[in-house]
C-alpha cells in the first residue's frame, strides 16, 4: 500500500502535468485563430485568380495549355507521381500525422517511382523508418511545418511547376488534413497539377449579357503567368489547412490530458483520505486500547 507522502506526491506531480496541458491548449488555440485568419485574409486575392482562370480558358483551347489535363493517356504504372506530405513537427496531435503518413504510404506503395516532398519533420522521420519503399524524397524541398507563409508555399510551387513543365513529373498530388468542424478533421488527397477545367465552372457558359474581354498578348500567355501563382495559393491553402486542424487535433489531445488529470486527482484524493481516515481510526483504536488495558 501506498504512503500517504507517496500520494502526495503523485497528486503534485499530476497537478504540474496538467498546468502544462493546459497551457498547450490555450497556445494551440492562439494558433488556430492565427492561421484562419490569415486564410481568410488571402483567400480574396486567389479567388480571384480562380475567377480570372475561368474568363480566360474561354478564350483558350485548354487542350494545348501544359498546366491542364490532356487527353493522352499514360498507363497507370508510368506516371510519374509527384506527392506533397503536410505533416507538423511535434506529436501530441493525435493521429493527425499518422492519418496523413498512412495515405501517402499507400500512394507510395502504387507508385514506387514517386518523388515525395515532405513538410514537417515528423513525416520526414516516419518515411525514412520506412526503406523498404522504393521512391525517392527530394531532401532540399522537405521543411519544416511551422507557421505557414507564402514564401514557402511560393518556393515549393516554384520547384514542382519546374518539374512538371520540364516533364521530370506527370502529376501532382497534395497530402493534407483539412478541418471540417472543431470536432471533425479529414485527411485528404487532391491533384495539383495538371488542372482540370472542370475546376472552373464558367468555362461551359459564356454569358451574353457581359463585355468581351481582351487579352494582351494573347489568352495563352496570360493564363501562363496567371496560374503558377494560382498553384501557389491552392498550395497556401492547403498548408495553412492542416496546420489548422494540427491546432485542432492538439487542442482535443490537451483537452482530453487535462480531464484525465482531473480524474486521476480525484482518484488519488480519495485514496488519499481513505488511507488517512484509516490511520487516524488506527491510531484512535490504538489510544483507547491503550487506555482500557491501564485500567
Amino acid at each position: 500500500m501506498e504512503s500517504l507522502r507517496d500520494i502526495r506526491n503523485r497528486i503534485n506531480s499530476v497537478q504540474k502535468t496538467m498546468k502544462i496541458t493546459n497551457a498547450m491548449y490555450l497556445m494551440a488555440s492562439s494558433k488556430l485563430k492565427k492561421a484562419r485568419k490569415a486564410l481568410e485574409e488571402t483567400e480574396p486575392y486567389f479567388e480571384s485568380l480562380q475567377r480570372a482562370i475561368s474568363k480566360i480558358i474561354l478564350h483558350t483551347d485548354l487542350g494545348s495549355e501544359r498546366f491542364f489535363a490532356t487527353d493522352k493517356v499514360i498507363p497507370d504504372a508510368k506516371i510519374r507521381q509527384g506527392y506533397i506530405v503536410i505533416t507538423s513537427d511535434r506529436g501530441l496531435a493525435g493521429a493527425y500525422n499518422h492519418n496523413a503518413c498512412r495515405m501517402a504510404e499507400a500512394e507510395l506503395k502504387r507508385h514506387p517511382q514517386a518523388v515525395l516532398f515532405c513538410i514537417g519533420q515528423a513525416g520526414h522521420s516516419y518515411f525514412d523508418r520506412h526503406p523498404e519503399l522504393s521512391f525517392r524524397m527530394d531532401e532540399e524541398y522537405c521543411f519544416s511545418a511551422g507557421t505557414p507563409s507564402l514564401w514557402q508555399a511560393r518556393d515549393l510551387a516554384n520547384h514542382i511547376i519546374d518539374l512538371f513543365l520540364s516533364e521530370e513529373l506527370d502529376e501532382i498530388h497534395v497530402i493534407y488534413t483539412k478541418m471540417q468542424n472543431a470536432m471533425l478533421t479529414t485527411t485528404e488527397m487532391i491533384q495539383l497539377l495538371p488542372l482540370h477545367g472542370d475546376l472552373f465552372p464558367s468555362n461551359k457558359v459564356v454569358e451574353t449579357d457581359v463585355y468581351i474581354e481582351d487579352f494582351d498578348p494573347s489568352p495563352s500567355a496570360v493564363l501562363r503567368q496567371v496560374v503558377p501563382n494560382y498553384v501557389k495559393g491552392i498550395l497556401y491553402g492547403t498548408m495553412v489547412e492542416s496546420y489548422a486542424a494540427e491546432q485542432n487535433a492538439r487542442m482535443a489531445a490537451m483537452d482530453s490530458a487535462t480531464e484525465n488529470a482531473k480524474e486521476i486527482i480525484s482518484n488519488l484524493s480519495l485514496e488519499y483520505n481513505r488511507i488517512r481516515q484509516a490511520a487516524i481510526t488506527t491510531e484512535i483504536t490504538e489510544v483507547v486500547s491503550g487506555a482500557a488495558a491501564q485500567e
